[in-house]
């Protein structure tokens, strides 16, 4: 089983490396491996203000506050992947509500929407296309694009002429760069979007796309 997480980062704070891992509920959580002891942690991160939930099983002594606020900057902007168990000790046990990719199922057959996003190749485009040097989301760059899009395609102008609402122009312009971005003719459903543009928010705070919905609005305007 691979699951979906972020890249693995290294702390200053303590000998310790720690990764993003998407939630079933929404949401996202980090977890810590210390690499000089065989200890772990968890913590939630708050949706609305980004700071950290401590799961209080994470010994203090092993995982201060300082240390998840270290993890949770290092983590901000760094995509999600199906990716292999981080084995830095003996055992991982998997945290309730994490999210697994089974190796045996194809790309756009898992139950869980999310790790059907994650595997799908318009997320992989979009990474790949917006990632820096480092591997974190070049949000301002993605932005940009997709604004300039946006200002010039017919379909947009059309939809704002007809007063759609900004939830449905910004499904529209995702769709249209997603299919675009992974080379392919045929947009992803409604649904697949969505989970797409959550996955995407989720990565940097639930503001992924705040510069377009801001441009969306004053084309309503």
């Amino acid at each position: 089983m691979n699951i979906v997480r972020s890249k693995v980062v290294e702390l200053n704070n303590i000998p310790a490396i720690a990764y993003k891992v998407r939630l079933k509920d929404g949401g996202s959580g980090i977890k810590i491996h210390r690499t000089d002891r065989d200890e772990t942690a968890f913590a939630e991160i708050d949706k609305r203000t980004g700071g950290v939930i401590c799961d209080r099983r994470g010994k203090d002594e092993f995982f201060s506050e300082a240390v998840f606020d270290e993890a949770a900057e290092l983590l901000v902007g760094l995509p999600y992947s199906a990716r292999g168990k981080v084995k830095v000790v003996i055992s991982e046990d998997i945290e309730d509500g994490e999210i697994e990719v089974p190796k045996d199922e194809a790309p756009g057959t898992h139950q869980d929407c999310t790790a059907n996003v994650i595997d799908s190749d318009e997320f992989t485009a979009i990474i790949d296309m917006y990632s820096d040097e480092r591997g974190k989301m070049n949000h301002k760059l993605m932005n940009k694009q997709f604004i300039q899009f946006a200002s010039r395609n017919k379909t947009v102008a059309s939809m704002v002429a007809d007063k759609a609402n900004e939830s449905e122009i910004l499904l529209r312009i995702i769709q249209n760069r997603a299919a675009y971005l992974a080379g392919k003719k045929d947009f992803i459903s409604d649904d697949e979007a969505n989970a797409l543009i959550d996955v995407l928010d989720d990565m940097n705070r639930r503001s992924a796309f705040k510069e377009l919905k801001l441009h969306i609005r004053r084309m309503l305007g």
